[in-house]
């Protein structure tokens, strides 16, 4: 079984236990990108820095993919001793690229300054 995961305010994590929150939504950033998603190009799945992507034709078309997990295990509370999770079936994910106002792909800087696509997973 592929298991996520990720901790939770008590709020959300109450939530989704009760069955009022049935979603849950991570920004793709570069230092968690191959946490979340997969670049789907000419049929194969590679990593962000995967160097075999170098290899593939500029022309070719990249889709951002959601990673599939089987389920999500939520955590709470403190860093420290034991702490309340969950184990939550995953039905779905869909990574979603952020749009501008002018339906254009969004982009984010990182602290350094590097561009990247603003992408989120959506996990129900």
């Amino acid at each position: 079984m592929n298991i996520l995961t990720l901790s939770l305010k008590r709020k959300y994590f109450d939530e989704i236990l009760a069955g009022t929150k049935t979603h849950e939504y991570r920004e793709v950033r570069p230092s968690n990108t191959k946490k979340y998603v997969h670049l789907l190009c000419e049929g194969k799945f590679y990593e962000d820095d995967d160097t075999a992507f170098d290899d593939v034709s500029s022309d070719s078309p990249v889709e951002v993919v959601a990673k599939k997990y089987d389920a999500i295990k939520f955590y709470t509370g403190a860093y420290s001793g034991k702490r309340p999770y969950m184990l939550v079936e995953v039905k779905d994910a869909e990574a979603i690229i952020m749009t501008d106002q002018n339906g254009d792909d969004l982009y984010l800087q990182d602290g350094n300054g590097e561009e990247y696509l603003a992408v989120t997973v959506d996990y129900s």
